[in-house]
């Protein structure tokens, strides 16, 4: 828990390689077998189409990556398994040079509606009958408005989150591969960052180092998030609005990550720049503690509210909460992660889903003092047929 520094932001970086191809990327075998799988629970539900936005989900099913934007760009799979790419006329030799699986186009000129396009699409596959279309629950409400009011009596609009979450909630063996090797290059990262800590070095400079690592070290960009806090600031969990000088004694905290082929990193590690106090060090332990009990709550078939409540004991039974009452842990003791940094499963109080095998999910039960100083340790787990493992093994005291 006790870092002391020494390196500079120049020589932690000229030591990173690149481990970008380590772990090959999803493949489009593993992308079709997808799209058989939600088309199969379309058929199961009665439901004629799904509807994919410019989301993680489209690239999830198709390996397409499209920014949201006013213009609509989406993706139709039917029950049969069908495709069809919908894109905005102008776009659309990009998109077919993006594209890897096959499917139709439908494309919209500037003065055209792409929904009342959609619309027409969806009557082809209902012909004689009111159409039901399944639609990604990350879509924008003007759009699913828009496509509520061109449809009108002739289209029902579901909710496409279950169906979805019963493909992305389950990694497959790649997927956790590519996870594990991302973590993996993350936690380098957390370490080089360590060692460029000095007196009076500041957030923002340890910010562009954790970009710069992570561009170098072969993820696909720069830091998707970059929490750097010293001292007091340490103690809020999505940390403050203003920067922050390292003093002797203070409390560093680093939650940070990026993604590789298209799959998220994130590391927390709380360290203290210099001699611990006795109260950063039970503070410390406390935490490393909580995680460990969160970690042998997760077996197979518990809800995954139990990991959330073992970690709650250790820390009431120190004297901390109840509850989510400060000082103490006042968020839920972890989140899923995969293509977004946070979705289902989430390890909350109330949460009776099952553990199950391929969930992936971080354990970071964070302990804050507010006004003093906060230790969040976070690493990810992933359920085997055997119970749980990690993905980077936690921090040592």
């Amino acid at each position: 828990m006790i870092i002391t520094g020494g390196s500079s932001i120049e020589q932690e970086l000229a030591a990173i390689t690149s481990q970008r191809d380590v772990v090959p990327a999803i493949t489009d075998d593993e992308r079709r077998r997808r799209v058989a799988k939600v088309a199969e629970l379309l058929a199961e539900w009665e439901v004629d189409a799904l509807y994919l936005d410019a989301t993680t989900s489209m690239d999830y099913f198709t390996g397409l990556r499209i920014y949201q934007s006013e213009r609509l760009h989406g993706v139709l799979i039917t029950s049969e398994g069908a495709l069809t790419y919908i894109c905005p006329a102008f776009e659309e030799p990009k998109i077919r040079g993006a594209v890897s699986l096959d499917g139709d186009f439908l494309v919209w000129e500037e003065e055209e509606s792409p929904t009342v396009l959609i619309v027409d699409r969806l009557k082809s596959l209902a012909p004689g009958r009111r159409s039901r279309l399944a639609v990604d629950e990350l879509t924008p409400f003007f759009r699913v408005d828009d496509l509520n009011k061109v449809g009108d009596s002739d289209l029902e609009i579901v909710n496409a989150a279950p169906l979805i979450s019963a493909c992305r909630l389950f990694k497959s063996p790649a997927e956790i591969a590519l996870m594990k090797q991302a973590m993996s290059m993350t936690l380098e990262v957390q370490h080089a960052a360590a060692r460029i800590m000095k007196t009076g070095i500041d957030t923002r400079e340890v910010q562009a180092f954790l970009d710069a690592a992570h561009i170098k070290i072969g993820m696909d960009g720069a830091s998707t998030f970059k929490i750097v806090l010293f001292g007091e600031p340490t103690a809020y969990p999505h940390g403050v609005s203003y920067p922050q000088q390292l003093q002797e004694g203070d409390m560093v905290l680093i939650d940070t990550g990026s993604t590789l082929h298209s799959y998220h990193s994130d590391i927390t590690r709380t360290w203290v720049f210099g001699e611990p106090t006795a109260l950063q060090k039970e503070v410390w332990k406390l935490e490393a503690a909580m995680q460990q009990a969160a970690f042998d709550a997760c077996q197979l078939g518990a809800p995954c509210s139990a990991p959330d409540a073992a970690a709650r004991r250790v820390l009431e039974a120190a004297g901390y909460g109840p509850g989510y009452k400060l000082p103490g842990t006042p968020h839920r003791a972890g989140h899923g992660i995969g293509m977004d940094v946070h979705e289902g499963p989430y390890i909350v109080k109330d949460n009776d889903l099952p553990l199950a095998p391929g969930m992936c999910f971080s354990i970071e039960p964070m302990v804050c003092r507010y006004g003093e100083f906060g230790v969040r340790l976070e690493d990810h787990v992933y359920m085997t047929e055997n119970g749980p493992a990690w993905f980077t093994e936690p921090a040592k005291g």
